[in-house]
């Protein structure tokens, strides 16, 4: 497994292994990450987040085979290229307490699926706070989770928006995060990685600073 540096699709890879590549790419007036999980062995991808530059989002759907498109949670950043992604062919998957807040979907994502992306499988895991539909993405196998933006280095995501609650957001990372390993790969909606094991010691410090 290694990390890459952006140089084309290859300028995008940002995490590989055998079976998977993840590629990201950051658009946006907000810089939204949008990652790409790719099967190595079958070619079929998902897309993250139809958060903006829709063009560029399109060229890498279809460089990478993508089969569907899910949404980690329904703020205006992180959906700009939804109309675009779907008028193109790609549905888009978003959780129902999130889906008023899309111009448009097409399934909806419940806590506990398990999506298959060619012979990868993620795992679903609804952790309200952020938004009352926010949703992580857990790569079965692999060290990698796919956070949105209820985890990010130093801290959980912004829940001074409307519908946003810091209490329960602190009970989704502590309670259905931080179960993970230590060293699993947390992968945010914004700026960098970190992994569990540097975030879980801090939560107390959080829960005193009340964000």
């Amino acid at each position: 497994m290694s990390f890459h540096t952006a140089t084309n699709s290859s300028d995008t890879l940002h995490w590989s292994d055998t079976d998977v590549e993840v590629h990201k790419i950051v658009v946006g007036p907000y810089e939204n990450n949008v990652f790409f999980i790719r099967c190595r062995h079958t070619g079929e991808s998902v897309m993250l987040d139809a958060a903006n530059e829709h063009e560029q989002l399109l060229k890498l759907c279809k460089a990478l085979g993508v089969r569907t498109v899910l949404e980690t949670h329904g703020h205006h950043d992180h959906i700009q290229a939804v109309p675009q992604v779907r008028d193109a062919g790609y549905e888009v998957g978003i959780t129902a307490a999130d889906s008023s807040m899309l111009p448009s979907y097409d399934y909806i994502l419940e806590d506990d699926q398990m999506i298959e992306v060619g012979d990868l499988r993620l795992h679903t895991v609804t952790t309200p706070g952020h938004t009352p539909g926010s949703i992580c993405f857990k790569l079965v196998d692999k060290p990698l989770l796919f956070s949105g933006d209820t985890l990010f280095p130093g801290g959980p995501g912004n829940t001074s928006f409307e519908h946003g609650n810091f209490k329960e957001i602190i009970e989704s990372i502590d309670q259905r995060l931080f179960t993970y390993d230590k060293d699993t790969i947390v992968l945010p909606g914004h700026g960098d990685n970190t992994t569990i094991g540097a975030e879980r010691p801090s939560l107390d410090e959080w829960i005193d600073r009340g964000w």
